[in-house]
């Protein structure tokens, strides 16, 4: 599963899709399951690979099991994911999609997750950007942005960046 997520990160999707799968299937048929860890990163290359649906279905099931296995660490990011998918799917979704994200925004705050938290605000602020609400947009990026005082070179703080800079 890790090993098809990466390619999917890398550009190959369709390989890394199969490959996900074939963990999918695999960790299944030991009956352990899927871990939550292992749902966030099938779904989100599902996202990646324009697969919504298989995205939406896997994630049902990692939210199903979110707290039995003990993940609850990640269930800010499978929220927005989820919101994420719902978009993709259907721009008809959008106040489900922004249910999710602040779904996402409230667990991440309760669990001082700051990263969690800055990638659903920057899922909303997207969102609300499309829907002309640019000012509230940047207000709810730039609290959040505000709080990292190192880490300026990662991919999530350099994209909430230039979503502040575009929203300015």
């Amino acid at each position: 599963i890790y090993w098809g997520w990466a390619l999917t990160m890398q550009g190959e999707v369709e390989e890394g899709i199969s490959m996900m799968q074939k963990g999918q299937d695999a960790a299944r048929a030991t009956g352990g399951g899927l871990w939550p860890l292992m749902i966030a990163v099938l779904v989100e290359g599902y996202g990646r690979g324009g697969e919504a649906e298989e995205g939406l279905t896997t994630l049902a099931e990692g939210l199903d099991g979110l707290h039995k296995a003990g993940g609850r660490f990640i269930g800010a990011d499978l929220h927005r994911q989820r919101g994420e998918l719902l978009l993709a799917q259907s721009k008809g979704n959008e106040i489900e999609t922004e249910t999710c994200f602040n779904k996402a925004i409230e667990i991440a705050r309760k669990q001082s997750a700051k990263s969690f938290e800055l990638r659903a605000a920057m899922s909303l602020s997207r969102l609300w950007q499309k829907q002309g609400k640019r000012e509230e947009s940047r207000d709810l990026l730039a609290i959040v942005y505000d709080w990292f005082t190192e880490g300026f070179d990662t991919a999530d703080l350099k994209d909430a960046k230039a979503l502040l800079e575009e929203l300015s």
